[in-house]
């Protein structure tokens, strides 16, 4: 499994991820909060499955250094 969720794409993730379980504690406390965990934990992992599939990658490129 290579990267494919960049930085910035995994905080969003973090974020939406955390918003979506609080549903699960507050607002109208249903178990579908518990879809929050999807994002939460790709974006633990960095590995989108549907991204891989359809060839997306928003990692980036490294440059190495140049001497």
């Amino acid at each position: 499994m290579t990267r494919n969720v960049g930085k910035i794409d995994r905080l969003l993730r973090i974020i939406v991820g955390l918003a979506v379980l609080s549903l699960v504690f507050v607002g109208p406390q249903t178990m579908w909060g518990l879809l929050g965990l999807i994002p939460l934990g790709t974006a633990l992992v960095g590995w989108c499955p549907p991204y891989a599939l359809l060839g997306i990658n928003t990692c980036g490129t490294e440059s190495s250094p140049t001497s």
